[in-house]
């Protein structure tokens, strides 16, 4: 058996380009836009919450590259965000969605959902999945179910992981 051997000759299909995706209604936005999102709102509401309490800036920061964002805003000011993990053909993954309580009932999680279902980048997908503890009915009006098999589902999850940095 010969060994393995890696180069940076190796072919490699270019990245797409997406331009920016934007959405406005009643004096709000989302925009898919990476220089509009601000990290200490993103870091700020993610670091407190259930599902990444603890979870270090830089780890965020990383996330938010590799992954489609939606920043919603109010102006200038964020006050929503959620990112889609895909490969834009098959496959995607909506995580960290959130409003910033003092925005809540006010259809905004419902408008940012409208908006990242209706991106073109995202069209046509096989499959998504995404993990809730208590939004199911915002998720259930844009078709999201509970696992038709959940036997077939299978995780690593390091619950601890961000304790461990601090």
């Amino acid at each position: 058996m010969l060994p393995l051997r890696f180069t940076n000759k190796a072919a490699r299909l270019p990245m797409a380009k997406t331009r920016a995706a934007e959405w406005r209604k009643n004096g709000f936005c989302v925009t898919t836009a990476p220089n509009r999102l601000d990290m200490n709102v993103i870091h700020g509401f993610l670091h407190g919450s259930y599902w990444a309490n603890g979870i270090p800036r830089a780890i965020v920061k990383k996330s938010v590259r590799s992954s489609l964002c939606f920043g919603l805003f109010r102006g200038k000011e964020q006050i929503g965000f959620a990112r889609v993990i895909s490969d834009h053909s098959t496959f995607a993954y909506l995580a960290d969605v959130f409003v910033l309580p003092n925005y809540r009932g006010r259809g905004l999680a419902k408008w940012l959902m409208e908006c990242i279902m209706s991106h073109p980048e995202l069209q046509g997908l096989r499959r998504w999945l995404l993990v809730t503890r208590d939004a199911h009915g915002l998720y259930e009006k844009f078709g999201f179910t509970p696992l038709a098999h959940p036997e077939r589902l299978m995780e690593i999850h390091c619950a601890d992981l961000y304790a461990q940095h601090l």
